[in-house]
């Protein structure tokens, strides 16, 4: 054979190769609301590379952050039906979907940090994960989201300063329970809709953790910020079961693989933007108010027993309680 037929065949080879690669490699869709410069979307980032060096190629990751893909009860909706693969999304929605997560919107429930990384990766936050299936939304782990507090346009240093205050909540039956509970008015606002909100009056304030009220720029409105940290609402990955069950097992595992790093650099991150969003907002001229949180957390004490009444729900609470 000559020199010539033989480069040509191995041209030829080569193309063949490249395109039988490209035919078997999978490109996932993860869609989001969150800015590009926040710690969840940079550990997103981190499990793309993550997942294409584990996989070689076979199985990469496209993200659309700033609700590219719509608001993340819409995300959660496309992949319910199979038009969207992965999403991230708050505890707060996600109870809308799977009952079960409203456990961990409750108030006061987790005695810090730890305690909740300890209920969360324990069997506990395995199971509300796994909850989800049956409605078609997997749940592959947990991204940090701190404690949640309140700001606003007036200072709020006990519950009664929250009375004729309306503040934006999530679509979560949980956080307008416990919004009510403390004495003000629960006003459910898309996250996006928020700043123009605060701008018109729509609400006087809301409520969420450091990094985001500083990333959304929301302290240009409100100047007061109160470190209550009434509850501690993760982040959850998701992906839809439509494509899940369509991986490999070996595709699952590199996804599994992928996403376990992504969380535990995300929360290094989280650290480290609390700490720089707190300083940036009180440059701004926020004042951040450090409440006496028993004032709070008082006011609310009773509000577990309510749920009592729903035997699985009140069991959940008790093993959160008992959790080392």
């Amino acid at each position: 054979m000559k020199l010539k037929t033989i480069l040509v065949l191995v041209i030829i080879a080569n193309v063949i190769s490249s395109c039988s690669k490209a035919r078997t490699s999978k490109t996932l869709r993860l869609g989001h609301g969150l800015d590009v410069s926040h710690s969840v979307h940079k550990a997103m980032v981190k499990m793309a590379d993550d997942l294409e060096l584990l996989s070689e190629g076979k199985l990469k990751l496209e993200i659309y952050p700033s609700q590219q893909l719509g608001t993340e009860r819409q995300c959660l909706e496309l992949l319910q039906i199979g038009s969207l693969d992965m999403t991230k999304v708050s505890v707060g929605v996600l109870e809308n979907f799977a009952p079960k997560m409203k456990v961990l919107g409750l108030p006061f429930l987790f005695k810090d940090r730890q305690h909740s990384f300890n209920v969360l990766d324990g069997p506990i936050g395995q199971q509300l994960l796994e909850d989800g299936e049956k409605y078609w939304l997997k749940g592959l782990g947990y991204y940090d989201a701190g404690s949640r507090s309140f700001y606003s346009k007036k200072p709020i240093r006990t519950p009664e300063d929250l009375k004729g205050l309306k503040i934006r909540v999530m679509e979560s039956a949980t956080a307008m329970d416990m919004v009510r509970d403390l004495g003000g008015s629960p006003t459910p606002i898309s996250w996006g809709e928020l700043y123009t909100s605060l701008q018109q009056g729509v609400v006087d304030g809301a409520e969420n953790n450091p990094p985001s009220f500083y990333l959304s720029r929301h302290y240009e409105v409100c100047k007061y910020y109160t470190l209550n940290e009434h509850t501690v609402l993760p982040d959850v990955l998701l992906v839809g079961t439509h494509l899940w069950k369509k991986l490999t097992k070996e595709e699952q595992n590199w996804l599994k693989q992928a996403v376990k790093t992504s969380i535990v650099y995300q929360r290094k991150l989280w650290l480290e933007a609390e700490n720089e969003a707190l300083k940036a907002v009180q440059k701004a001229g926020v004042e951040i108010i450090r409440p006496d949180k028993n004032l709070f957390s008082d006011k609310i004490k009773d509000s577990f027993d309510k749920y009592k009444e729903e035997p699985e729900l009140f069991d959940l609470i008790q093993k959160i309680q008992a959790t080392k």
